[in-house]
């Protein structure tokens, strides 16, 4: 989830923070894949994620407490502290790329926010319009895919939410925050390092940063004539080097 930060009412924390206390993940991953995806922070979750919060402690974070009534219920109230109710909705459009994997989980999504008194209209941008748009902060909200070659904090934090950094569409820049970046990548101690990393998830969650909605899962599919190919468990992109694959026929 994409929320443009820097444009009114998203510029207000608790506005933010009633649109992730509105998520209903279970359903994204009930419709879009047939319950076979996963609930998780930035870091992929476990057991694939070596670096994924524990279950009890991700479901301290706004929005991931698996009672979502009483999540919508804490949004709806926050709603009506800003000046939103029933009879005073929010209509905006929700942004996203047309292409399944961003269509079709964006139509959950407006529908989902009608929960905290948000009218959203899809709008649906084409690729070559879509990634220019982000970049120019031309939505309100939309809905991206967060793609990550490999399970490991650097990559993910300094690729996605460091300052300045090509892939932080969204343009989120919080220097202070960048500092635990670096003082994670510098600890050696894993157990250590771990617990900064969930501090890092637990800011970002608190700020609204990008919201993560849901880990998709995905089917290997290959002729048995194929040999020597290895399937991942954690990605789809960082196998493609075939070096040692052979047909044998």
């Amino acid at each position: 989830l994409i929320i443009n930060r820097d444009t009114p009412p998203f510029d207000n924390a608790d506005m933010r923070r009633a649109i992730a206390l509105g998520l209903d993940r279970k359903a994204f991953i009930d419709i879009i894949s047939e319950g076979q995806g996963d609930i998780g922070g930035v870091m992929q979750p476990l057991p694939e994620g070596v670096w994924g919060m524990p279950q009890d402690v991700l479901q301290t974070l706004p929005g991931y407490d698996p009672d979502v009534q009483k999540n919508r219920s804490e949004a709806r109230q926050i709603m009506q502290r800003l000046g939103y109710g029933p009879d005073r909705r929010l209509a905006l459009k929700v942004s996203t790329r047309n292409v399944p994997p961003f269509r079709d989980p964006a139509v959950i999504l407006t529908d989902q926010l009608k929960e905290v008194f948000i009218d959203g209209e899809l709008e649906i941008v084409e690729t070559a319009l879509w990634y220019p748009k982000m970049y120019r902060k031309d939505y309100k909200i939309g809905l991206n895919l967060t793609g990550g070659g490999v399970d490991d904090p650097d990559q993910q934090f300094y690729e996605n939410y460091a300052c300045g950094a090509a892939r932080n569409y969204t343009g989120y820049c919080n220097p202070e925050l960048e500092k635990m970046f670096d003082q994670q990548s510098m600890e050696s101690d894993e157990g250590k390092r771990k617990r900064l990393v969930w501090e890092i998830e637990r800011k970002l969650a608190e700020d609204g940063a990008r919201p993560i909605i849901f880990y998709n899962r995905f089917a290997y599919c290959w002729q048995s004539q194929v040999k020597g190919w290895t399937m991942m468990v954690n990605s789809i992109v960082n196998n493609f080097r075939m070096e040692d694959v052979w047909v044998d026929k």
